[in-house]
């Protein structure tokens, strides 16, 4: 499905934007979503949500390659969530229809009104810098649990996955935000890819036009993976912030305006 040329400026702008909301911070889908919403009105959502994580799958990964080649990141756990993300957003994404999003939206509004009160409060949080240290097994199976759980979230609801992995991973983890960021994007690609492959069967993706879009987010995702990484763990809580407030306004005007 392509639209008229001025619409199709529009939606590219827009994952553009998308893009580098996600390298940055996460919530792109804020942006690409309602665009693709309001350029088809009659479509069903689920297309919009499919297409959605065709374009944001190539910029969270250009956004993790981007961030693992300048910082250090635990390499085995990297690769241990690839698999765990993948199967628990695509279980997410089969369960959507069950789950009402009237319950899951309030949940999701004060997580995020306590992640932003928690790292307004704790200025110091993520900016710690030097070499980390080794995981222990504790760690480790406490990150392979975000993953599960964030990765399901993704994949039903999805709102700030990709901030909820940086937040979690640098309180599991003991890491900055640059290197929870970057461990974060090689674990959203995976959920992106899981409930992508779930809208793929069920007919739910606009191929052509979500290709087009995902040159225009990859575009957006490396401006945003160079803006954290001239700017430093500072932009990311800037960035932090500022999606709590938006999201949460959104997602409440979405359950009670």
């Amino acid at each position: 499905m392509i639209p008229d040329w001025d619409v199709l400026v529009l939606l590219l702008a827009a994952a553009g934007v998308a893009g580098w909301i996600d390298a940055v911070i996460g919530g792109g889908g804020l942006v690409l979503i309602p665009a693709l919403l309001i350029a088809f009105p009659g479509a069903p959502p689920a297309s919009a949500l499919g297409t959605n994580k065709l374009a944001a799958i190539w910029g969270t990964g250009a956004a993790a390659i981007a961030y693992s080649r300048v910082t250090a990141i635990p390499r085995r756990l990297a690769l241990i969530s690839v698999p765990i993300a993948f199967v628990c957003s695509a279980a997410g994404a089969l369960s959507a229809k069950a789950v009402s999003t009237e319950i899951i939206r309030p949940v999701v509004i004060v997580l995020m009104l306590a992640v932003g009160i928690f790292v307004a409060v704790r200025p110091s949080f993520g900016s710690n810098t030097g070499e980390s240290p080794p995981l222990t097994v504790k760690q480790t199976v406490a990150g392979c649990i975000a993953f599960a759980v964030i990765g399901y979230y993704d994949g039903i609801f999805g709102p700030g996955t990709g901030m909820f992995l940086i937040i979690a991973l640098t309180a599991l983890l003991s890491r900055n935000f640059i290197e929870s960021a970057a461990l974060a994007k090689i674990a959203n690609t995976a959920t992106n890819l899981g409930a992508l492959v779930v809208f793929s069967i069920g007919g739910n993706v606009w191929w052509a036009l979500g290709f087009m879009l995902a040159v225009a987010n990859t575009g957006g995702s490396l401006l945003g993976s160079r803006t954290v990484l001239n700017r430093g763990t500072g932009v990311i809580r800037i960035a932090l912030l500022v999606v709590v407030v938006v999201m949460s306004a959104k997602l409440a005007w979405d359950q009670w305006g």
